[in-house]
């Protein structure tokens, strides 16, 4: 294939425009270019006054493609475009010798790191146990709607644990910073399982809660078809070590299992979790992480600022945006986890504490957008060098935000223009807040740390600079969100991926190896590898 990218064409053009540009990129006429696929899509819209574009990267299939590069090259400059040969990725599975399996693996979490480390080892033929302390999607959701409509939380199946993992209830994002051939796979393998095909393209893609969950369904589905054993409401209570190694698991306090591979793709809420590896003398490092609030504007606001007068094109979609500003006191404020046309959630698995995170459909068609707002916290601001004082610096300020939302759930909440001048607010005016079970509009001083107040306060005026409305009078803070990426780090071997432990994987998120749904499937795959590598043929 012959890859092309930059093709840039205004968001109104025609359908057959795309592949006439590429026919004249390429100096051949239509009929000469027999197919071609749209790799990314992304929006230009820095001349948004004039007009929005959409940039296209494609593959092009020719009849002589070395011919073809050669008389470009030749007749014309090819760097606008950068056209190039394009061989396609392959993802192989080494075979495994049946001879040396003496015990199934078993992989802790659901989540997309255990997802696909699972996924990777049952079509090799290992047939792994995979557990996840919270239920399947379906009775998921049926606790997290108890919660959001009574406040009645279910403290092992919730927005945090169970099938999926976190991103079940999120806007399902596959944004990432990373760049590795293996995430071509993992896009391949969404859609096979039902995700949006239009994840293969978009630049910015996204499945949506409402679609993520049959994704997790059916992947779940088809590690038990290749032989895999999937157990729900199934926690992780003890691990047996001898001589350094692991011997065994025990699963809810009275079965224990035997195994010689362990991968704990654990998500960043599971405290007990760490509380138990720290105990088993599993090696854990502190490791920063970033505190604030979620804010909350109306989509249409948040569209009129990015698109201005296009913002009423059906082909823009919600807009989105990713904002940063540097503060005095050398904190950085970020925006994070933006959900265009989404909600705020409760995403809290503890008793006693409030925690924001944000969800979004597919359609993205919600009244409001919000994101995270979030200001960088580090080892520093912990109380002592213990691993888990992270852990415990979410708990004290989770609390103070429980607590000042009621004791009920609610989440304490507070106005733009009230927190910018220090004053508390008695009431919602042009912004409704999406959070359920509901805010209580009060002051965030009281459950958020002195300089993540400060920082923002500092933040808002700047970023209103970049976009007109972000500092809104009216917009709403709803706190606290603590759970931007994990407070630990499982350390491991760079090379084996094994912890200290023989035996033991630290995966994904939780473990402190990934950011966000893509790279936390990648670090999964990378450690299904690893054990592939020692029974492989």
């Amino acid at each position: 294939m012959i890859s092309i990218q930059q093709i840039s064409l205004p968001i109104t053009h025609e359908e057959d425009e795309l592949q006439k540009q590429i026919a004249e990129i390429l100096g051949l006429g239509l009929d000469e270019v027999k197919n071609f696929t749209i790799t990314k899509r992304a929006i230009d819209s820095r001349k948004k006054y004039q007009m929005i574009y959409f940039v296209y990267s494609v593959e092009v299939e020719v009849d002589d493609e070395i011919e073809v590069l050669n008389n470009i090259k030749v007749k014309k400059n090819t760097a606008l475009h950068r056209i190039e040969l394009k061989v396609p990725y392959v993802y192989e599975i080494p075979e495994v010798d049946e001879r040396k399996l003496n015990k199934r693996p078993i992989v802790v979490g659901t989540g997309p790191s255990g997802m696909f480390a699972a996924l990777l080892l049952a079509k090799a033929g290992m047939k792994p146990l995979v557990i996840d302390r919270g239920g399947d999607v379906d009775s998921r959701i049926k606790a997290v709607e108890t919660f959001l409509t009574t406040g009645k939380l279910n403290l092992e199946s919730n927005i945090q644990f169970g099938e999926g993992g976190a991103g079940t209830f999120s806007d399902g994002k596959l944004n990432t910073l990373i760049t590795n051939p293996r995430i071509q796979y993992i896009f391949s393998e969404f859609v096979k399982a039902g995700a949006p095909g239009s994840i293969l393209w978009d630049a910015k893609p996204h499945i949506g809660t409402d679609k993520i969950r049959e994704v997790a369904q059916n992947i779940r589905n088809q590690i038990v078809e290749l032989g895999g054993e999937v157990r729900f409401n199934t926690l992780l209570t003890d691990i047996k070590i001898t001589n350094n190694k692991l011997v065994s698991v025990t699963l809810n306090e009275k079965e224990e299992v035997e195994t010689d591979e362990l991968i704990l793709a654990i998500g960043y809420s599971a405290r007990d979790t760490y509380k138990l590896l720290f105990e088993k003398n599993v090696a854990l490092e502190q490791r920063p992480f970033s505190v604030g609030v979620r804010i909350e504007h109306t989509a249409e606001m948040i569209n009129q600022s990015q698109y201005d007068k296009f913002h009423i094109n059906s082909n823009l979609g919600a807009a989105k945006y990713k904002l940063v500003s540097h503060s005095k006191n050398n904190r950085s404020v970020y925006t994070f986890c933006m959900c265009p046309g989404g909600y705020v959630v409760p995403a809290t698995a503890h008793e006693g504490c409030v925690v924001t995170n944000g969800m979004s459909e597919y359609a993205q068609d919600g009244k409001n957008s919000n994101a995270a707002l979030l200001v960088n916290v580090s080892n520093e601001d912990f109380e002592s060098d213990h691993p888990l004082a992270g852990v415990e610096f979410q708990k004290t300020w989770e609390k103070k935000a429980f607590e000042l939302g009621g004791g009920d759930y609610k989440a304490p909440a507070q106005l733009v223009g009230d927190f910018l001048k220090k004053q508390a607010s008695t009431e919602i005016k042009s912004i409704e807040p999406t959070y359920k079970p509901g805010v209580k509009m009060t002051t965030l001083d009281d459950c958020l740390p002195d300089f993540v107040t400060a920082s923002l306060r500092e933040a808002l005026p700047q970023l209103e600079t970049k976009i007109k409305g972000f500092a809104h009078p009216d917009a709403v803070l709803t706190a606290i969100e603590t759970r931007s990426s994990s407070p630990i780090r499982i350390t491991r071997d760079k090379d084996t991926l094994l912890s200290n432990i023989q035996g033991i994987y630290p995966a994904g998120e939780g473990a402190g190896y990934a950011g966000g749904i893509v790279s936390s499937a990648v670090d999964g795959l990378r450690v299904g590898e690893a054990i592939l590598n020692k029974f492989s043929s």
